[in-house]
């Protein structure tokens, strides 16, 4: 599975989860286990999404 891959999975799997937690919240039950489960995700996703600090700087440095 390459990273693309991965980061579509990953949202994916946010969307369902904010959709369960909108029910839960249109209900009025409580969303704490689904809340975490978003925020690990959402972790996940800014980890994984992210370019390599080096990665970066070299391609801004031919730019000089």
């Amino acid at each position: 599975m390459n990273r693309e891959q991965y980061i579509k999975i990953i949202e994916k799997e946010l969307h369902s989860i904010n959709k369960v937690i909108d029910m839960k919240i249109l209900q009025g039950v409580e969303y704490k286990k689904e809340a975490m489960n978003h925020k690990i995700l959402q972790k996940k996703m800014r980890q994984h999404s992210r370019k390599n600090f080096l990665n970066r700087f070299i391609t801004v440095l031919p730019q000089f």
